[in-house]
């Protein structure tokens, strides 16, 4: 069985947004991105991905990085090989983007939501986002 996410990165004067999220429960630091509908191409899901989370309009998208390893899901009780696609992309107004300066930001577990927030690239390190895939585009990012 195989799972497809399709995440974007916005890179906006030396900073990357992520998103913090609670996923089942847990606290958990991402790019903006999520799941491959059936009938969506791979730019269409993060157009949607985007539009829904964020609430603005991605456009320029790039693709950057397609994983190229095996992945075990983290979050599927049946074995489950995660395939993750990154674009870069821009939106009109990056200041537009509500963000909140603290991760989770008083979020708790029990929670539902996602908050976004800017990670300064010259300072960002992998144990900032939660995902091993995210990790290393992290680091190809800042090279």
């Amino acid at each position: 069985m195989f799972t497809i996410r399709v995440y974007g990165l916005l890179l906006n004067n030396g900073h990357v947004l992520v998103s913090d999220e609670i996923i089942r429960g847990q606290c958990i630091t991402k790019f903006p991105g999520g799941g491959l509908e059936f009938g969506e191409g791979l730019k269409d899901c993060l157009v949607r991905e985007i539009r829904e989370e964020i609430g603005l309009v991605a456009n320029d998208l790039e693709h950057f990085y397609t994983t190229d390893f095996f992945q075990q899901s983290a979050f599927h009780a049946t074995p489950m090989q995660v395939v993750s696609v990154y674009y870069t992309f821009a939106v009109a107004d990056p200041q537009a983007i509500p963000v909140v300066a603290e991760p989770f930001n008083g979020m708790r577990g029990d929670q539902v939501g996602e908050l976004f927030r800017w990670l300064p690239l010259e300072s960002a390190k992998p144990e900032d986002l939660s995902l091993s895939i995210d990790r290393i585009v992290l680091g190809m990012i800042t090279q």
